[in-house]
């Protein structure tokens, strides 16, 4: 795996803040909320202590939602323990905190810091599955056979404890020396299994490496940072899950799905004829899923497929139903009917979500507040993903073009991810042509003009960066 870092000096975040009016404390009641609720801990009807959880994330993360265990069946197959922070034990419905976090709709990140959704009393701390401590926690326990295919749930409120927390970049380092620990040492097997069975049912992942902004002494550094097997492994049995409550609240006709059309046919004719164009091979028969699985996104005109391939994985939104399913109940990327239930720490519908599976899991009623929720989550949750979104990109606009302010007219390698539509392909007319580039140093992602071929390597020369209007834009060199 190959990080590549460039540093960028001293940037303020705060006109970004203020733009995307970004709260900076949270309400004195809901604060005090907070603290009397971590004062007081749940006191959850079973004991799951003895389970040996631990949680994986990014090594400096407190708001760890997820603690998982896997374990070999005695009669075969697998048993994934999977607890998840529970979140709505400590949030009063009708309360003050409640309110705010339905304001804050999920936890934005920026470089100089995180806007959490709950005080970090409870984010980071009294509800976060800290190491060494005992925290209430809802617990999936999902039963699967050799070939990985789901064959039983189970899910409870419980007392949980976990016994480390892993960092993706230390458990990969685990696993290629073949130490991994003992809670996660099935986790590659299973991931595995998992991907495969997704890719039979026609998931889309794309394997694009993540665009950071890190903090470096007294400045930031612009990271490409690729993900390493194990985020992979460690995101399919949050999917895993994900699955099993979409299938409980469709039995039961009641809940909240995280739903994506599947890709229109128009658009996967559009992406073969950019594999040919490209030179990726595509086998007669073959699912998008499977093609993407085996590229290399270093490569060109490997990443320039990828880009196209986004354009697959449009429409993704929450579905709220009661009684009545939905048209569209499935999720394209997915391959398959799906929910958002396992990170209740850092988005609100998760927490209405893991409340209905639970009621419906116990053959209880689901509970008035969080069924009054539900429809109106989808515009909450659509209108904070734009922030987040806004605020994510916002920020690495800003640090490109910091990075770059002082070499205006220099000249770059670059590779071709994507090429504007011609009039005739529905581009507009009169617009000069261009596209987007990737520059390899610094990591910079921006728009270019000039006649450029898709997939390509190609010279360009910087010719506007600025800061205060967060833009980057370069022009092909002839």
């Amino acid at each position: 795996m190959v990080i590549r870092r460039v540093v960028a000096p001293r940037i303020d975040f705060s006109a970004l803040r203020r733009e995307l009016d970004l709260p900076t404390q949270f309400p004195p009641a809901a604060q005090r909320e907070a603290e009397r609720a971590a004062a007081d801990p749940p006191r959850p009807p079973a004991d799951r202590t003895d389970i040996p959880f631990v949680t994986i994330d990014p090594a400096a993360s407190r708001d760890l939602d997820q603690a998982m265990c896997l374990l070999r069946r005695p009669g075969g197959g697998y048993r994934v323990h999977y607890a998840i922070a529970d979140v709505a034990a400590r949030v009063r419905p009708g309360g003050e905190l409640e309110a705010e976090t339905w304001r804050r709709g999920q936890t934005v990140y920026l470089p100089d810091g995180r806007v959490p959704l709950h005080p970090e009393v409870l984010s980071e701390d009294a509800a976060s599955l800290l190491p060494g401590v005992d925290r209430p926690a809802v617990v999936w326990t999902i039963d699967l056979d050799d070939a990985g295919e789901r064959v039983a749930v189970g899910l409870e409120r419980a007392l949980v404890r976990s016994r480390a927390k892993l960092d993706y970049l230390g458990a990969q380092a685990d696993a290629d020396a073949g130490r991994l620990a003992e809670p996660i040492a099935l986790l590659p097997e299973v991931g595995a299994l998992l991907t495969a069975r997704g890719l039979d049912r026609g998931a889309i992942n794309l394997p694009l490496p993540d665009q950071e902004v890190e903090p470096d002494g007294d400045g930031w550094r612009l990271v490409l940072r690729p993900p390493v097997p194990m985020e992979e492994h460690n995101a399919q049995i949050s999917l895993l899950t994900g699955m099993a409550a979409a299938d409980i609240m469709l039995a039961g006709r009641v809940g909240l799905l995280r739903t994506m059309p599947a890709p229109h046919p128009e658009a996967v004719a559009r992406l073969r004829a950019a594999a040919t164009a490209l030179g990726v091979p595509w086998p007669a028969g073959q699912s998008v899923g499977r093609v993407l699985a085996g590229l290399d996104p270093a490569r060109p005109r490997a990443a320039a497929f990828l880009d196209q391939a986004a354009e697959l994985l449009r429409g993704a939104g929450y579905t709220a139903f009661d009684g009545e399913l939905p048209e569209i109940v499935g999720h394209g990327g997915v391959g398959g009917p799906y929910a958002h239930v396992t990170a209740p720490l850092r988005r609100l519908a998760d927490r209405y979500a893991t409340e209905v599976c639970l009621a419906l899991h116990a053959g209880a009623p689901v509970p008035e507040w969080a069924r009054q929720a539900l429809p109106r989550l989808p515009e909450v949750m659509a209108d904070t993903d734009r922030v987040a979104s806004a605020a994510a990109r916002g920020a690495i606009d800003l640090t490109e073009a910091v990075l770059l302010r002082d070499r205006v007219g220099e000249e770059f390698d670059a590779a071709v991810l994507d090429v504007d539509p011609t009039p005739a392909e529905g581009g507009r007319p009169g617009r000069p042509p261009g596209g987007t580039v990737a520059l390899d140093e610094p990591p910079v992602r921006a728009r270019c003009q000039g006649e450029l071929p898709l997939g390509e390597r190609v010279t360009v020369r910087l010719t506007t960066a600025d800061p205060a209007r967060r833009t980057v834009r370069f022009e092909r060199v002839t």
